[in-house]
C-alpha cells in the first residue's frame, strides 16, 4: 500500500535575514495555532487592565469576540457550548464576575472612538 501524501501548508516567515518558507503538516499547524491562541487567552487574562473597549478601538476585536468565535467553532463542529461557557473559557471566570472585578466605565472618548471605528456595534 502506498503512503498517502501528507497535506502541508507553506508558511512564510519573514525575519531580519529574509524570508524562510517552511512546510508544516496540518496537524502541526493546528497545534501551533492552538498554542498561540492559548497564549493570547492567558495574556488577556493577565492583562485585566486592558479594557475590552480599548481592544475594540485598537484591534477591532475583544475578549467577547474571542468567546463568540470559540462558540461559533464549537457550533460548527456540533460541540455543545453555551455563550456563558465560551465566555468563561476566555475570561477564566464567569463574565459577570470579570465585569464586576475588572471592567471600568467607558469614558466619553472611548465611546466616541468605538462609534467611529465600529458603527452599529
Amino acid at each position: 500500500m502506498a503512503n498517502a501524501p501528507l497535506s502541508a501548508t507553506l508558511w512564510a516567515i519573514i525575519g531580519n535575514e529574509g524570508t524562510t518558507i517552511m512546510a508544516v503538516d496540518d496537524r502541526t499547524k493546528t497545534e501551533l495555532e492552538a498554542a498561540a491562541f492559548r497564549r493570547l487567552v492567558a495574556h488577556l487574562r493577565e492583562r485585566t487592565d486592558v479594557q475590552n473597549i480599548d481592544l475594540m478601538n485598537l484591534a477591532g476585536f475583544c475578549r467577547n469576540c474571542l468567546s463568540n468565535w470559540l462558540k461559533d467553532a464549537a457550533d460548527a463542529k456540533g460541540v455543545a457550548l453555551t455563550r456563558d461557557e465560551s465566555r468563561e473559557a476566555i475570561y477564566g471566570m464567569p463574565y459577570e464576575d470579570w465585569k464586576s472585578q475588572h471592567q471600568r466605565e467607558a469614558s466619553p472618548a472611548q465611546l466616541d472612538a468605538m462609534k467611529k471605528a465600529h458603527p452599529g456595534h
